[in-house]
């Protein structure tokens, strides 16, 4: 199966500089869909108002965290099934740990670049 690059990617991050970083990576690797939100409560609204393909967030936010939107998302029926990558700062084995619990799809470290992100989607999503 073969990924939909034009499928709506959600980039979620209360830093706009880091918003621009992935959405380049993500535009340079083919996908033309990219759509951002400042916050996770943000994010779980855009998520329950249109379908996404895949979340990419960062851990690190107020006043909903990744992880707490992860949990959301994971919660919630229409929503459950939708491939999360989370994006941190701390490589914490805690956090790791709490993330893969929560059922996120995988985790990538800061800083990285777009061979990173490629191979963390390729293990999410499948080849593209």
């Amino acid at each position: 199966m073969s990924v939909d690059l034009s499928m709506p990617v959600l980039v979620v991050d209360d830093y706009k500089t880091m918003i621009r970083i992935i959405r380049n990576l993500l535009t340079q690797l083919g996908f033309k869909n990219i759509e951002e939100a400042s916050d996770g409560k943000m994010a779980l609204d855009k998520l329950r108002s249109s379908k996404f393909g895949l979340v990419i967030s960062d851990w690190n936010m107020e006043p909903m965290t990744g992880y707490e939107l992860l949990r959301e998302v994971r919660a919630d029926e229409k929503l459950k099934t939708t491939p999360f990558i989370m994006v941190t700062a701390e490589s914490k084995t805690e956090n790791v740990i709490a993330a893969k619990k929560a059922g996120v799809n995988n985790y990538i470290v800061k800083p990285f670049n777009a061979a990173t992100l490629k191979g963390k989607l390729v293990a999410v999503l499948g080849e593209f």
